[in-house]
Order: C-alpha cells, then structure tokens, then sequence
C-alpha cells in the first residue's frame, strides 16, 4: 500500500507548451501553461499508465487560495491541485474566466 501522497521533485518539460519548469517536490504541472499530466494514481507516485495531457478545466477559489481542476484529455481522469505562488497568474484569470 502506498502513502496517499509522495513528494517528488523532479524537473520537466511541458509537453503542452514546451515550458521547462524547475519542481519543487509539489510540482504537478506547467507554472507557465497549467497544463498537467496523468501520470499519477495517488500525487506523486507515478503509477498511472495512462501518461496523456490534463488540461486545467476550471480554477476554483477555496479558503486558502486557488485550486485548477485538470481534466485528462484521453480518460477524463479529474484532480484537482492547488495553484503555487508561482503559477502564472494571467493564465489563472484567463481559465476562470471561461467557467
């Protein structure tokens, strides 16, 4: 059985707009773009087989701050995770903007 939740910090990427984004072991998709990847079955555990693009769907505002929910593109998996300080906040307003 696997923890809920492992922290990774891995470098990567964007397979969405070829942003390359430095991780911080909570780094789950592009700072620039939004755009994620289904990679995980539990946050940070790198299960998943399915590996196709999660595009950021909607922003929700919470309590705390901000949160994009990614929609996977191939098997319509849903997550949901926080925005980072240094997510691009344009791009933050611009998908809010549309739900």
């Amino acid at each position: 059985m696997h923890k809920r939740f492992q922290k990774r910090t891995e470098d990567f990427t964007c397979a969405h707009c070829g942003t390359n984004v430095i991780g911080n072991g909570y780094t789950n998709h592009c700072t620039h773009c939004l755009w994620s990847r289904h990679v995980d079955i539990n946050p940070g555990d790198r299960e998943s087989v399915c590996g196709a693009l999660m595009h950021p769907a909607e922003i929700l505002a919470d309590g705390e701050g901000y949160t994009v929910v990614h929609v996977c593109t191939d098997c319509g998996h849903i997550r949901k995770n926080k925005i980072a300080s240094n997510d691009n906040m344009e791009q933050v307003i611009t998908i809010a903007s549309k739900t």
